[in-house]
């Protein structure tokens, strides 16, 4: 019999790799909203996107199979809402915001596993004492600062300064309502702690400045068994805080990543988040051979598709459909064409910009065929802003995301630069 499953914001791209699933001759994929509504904008009405999301379902003249998504917030806090409502395999809204509301999840972690959490509070940036309230919390420069929701390294700051602080309120106040009103309806929808409750979508975290060798832990949940599945590397440009590429699989230490993946199977378990896949962010700290948590994530992260297709033979897209299903995840190992494979960013470190030049298809086709296998993926056009592009940190714009896999580390990053030799991408106005 048939299985429809509806994606929330699917795309193109997508869209060509659930056709590679395994196990799926029997799936129907359906969007469920488009891209352009959930993920690329900075509006989020998530009661008008429910509503709409809702009259797709009801008007369906079928079964509902599952409902799953790849994006962060809104689709991530909308999922729970639907699958709920029609009856369809996912993790509880409670258990979702106990790792998407940041103080929260905090507030969780270091109640098992607090060696791993650094010193953090919650403040209202549009408290005039915030600083002095953040220094009362024992909290000293430098120490970043962060909305308790946010997505991507949106609004996230390093503060070595009290100008440095000043200039990241005043960028958080101007901006911080795109995501904490929706954010607060979500809220509103769950059965919170009423010190949970107090923190609403509009506050703030600081914390204790941690770092190292940052990778993200791939997991998922089955019937209340925690699955961690592999380990991405989160390589970062040298001197700034933008990611230059993800490589997998990761070369920490073994003794390293089998501790990553105990304490995410003793975090996870004590949230008690179910049914669902997820990813845990870490450093290790090599000097003091510490391992800091740094934040979790209740999806798969899609920049992490296709390394998994490179390497173990499918996108761990498997994961949100299988368990979508009800079905124990298919997810191979090692199976793939590749060694290694990695998403590179090729940014531009402006203020702002125009662009004055993008690629044209037929560019990047050319590109792409430099290194057999590789696949490009362009976010600006002619005439644009960078600041339109969506869900950017504070620091840089990515303008393109270049997938592409090689039997060692080396190979990968040389056969980068042949890649990019061939994109020409030109900016005017340029703000330094």
């Amino acid at each position: 019999m048939t299985k429809n499953v509806f994606v929330i914001g699917l795309n193109a791209l997508n869209a060509d790799r659930l056709k590679r699933l395994r196990g799926c001759d029997d799936v129907v994929f359906h969007p469920l909203l488009t891209s352009d509504e959930v993920s690329d904008t900075q509006e989020f009405d998530i009661p008008d996107m429910l509503a709409r999301a809702e009259a797709t379902l009801d008007a369906f003249d079928g079964s509902i199979d599952a409902i799953v998504g790849y994006i962060d917030f809104p689709v991530s806090t909308m999922l729970p809402l639907l699958c709920r409502k029609y009856g369809t395999p996912n993790a509880s809204l409670e258990s979702l915001l106990k790792c998407e509301h940041k103080y929260w999840s905090r507030k969780v972690m270091a109640e098992v596993i607090p060696d791993h959490v650094p010193k953090f509070t919650a403040f209202d940036p549009f408290d005039d004492g915030a600083l002095s309230r953040i220094g009362e919390a024992d909290l000293r420069f430098p120490f970043f600062v962060k909305p308790i929701k946010s997505s991507g390294s949106r609004l996230g700051f390093r503060i070595d300064s009290p100008e440095d602080f000043d200039y990241a309120i005043e960028n958080i106040r101007a901006e911080i309502n795109q995501i904490s009103e929706p954010f607060n309806y979500v809220l509103d929808q769950a059965d919170l702690p009423d010190d949970i409750r107090a923190i609403e979508g509009h506050y703030c975290m600081a914390e204790q400045v941690i770092g190292g060798r940052q990778c993200t832990v791939e997991g998922y949940v089955k019937d209340g068994e925690v699955v961690p599945y592999g380990i991405v590397d989160s390589i970062r440009y040298p001197q700034v805080l933008s990611f230059f590429y993800y490589f997998y699989p990761s070369t920490l230490p073994r003794r390293v990543q089998d501790e990553m993946n105990a304490i995410t199977r003793k975090i996870m378990a004590h949230i008690g988040y179910d049914n669902a896949g997820f990813n845990v962010e870490y450093f290790w700290d090599e000097v003091q051979n510490k391992i800091w948590l740094l934040e979790i994530n209740t999806r798969i992260a899609q920049s992490h598709c296709d390394l998994f297709e490179m390497v173990d033979g499918v996108s761990h897209q498997q994961v949100a459909v299988d368990l979508g299903l009800g079905r124990m995840p298919d997810m191979p190992r090692g199976e793939g064409p590749e060694n290694v494979a990695a998403e590179f960013f090729y940014r531009v470190f402006f203020k702002d910009a125009t662009v004055a030049r993008a690629p044209s298809r037929a560019e990047i086709e050319v590109a792409a065929e430099q290194v057999s296998g590789t696949r490009i993926a362009s976010y600006v056009r002619k005439g644009m802003q960078l600041s339109d592009l969506p869900e950017q940190d504070a620091y840089s714009f990515a303008v393109a995301s270049v997938w592409m896999g090689a039997q060692k580390q080396s190979k990968l990053l040389w056969n980068y630069e042949q890649v990019m030799k061939k994109l020409n991408y030109e900016f005017s106005d340029i703000e330094e």
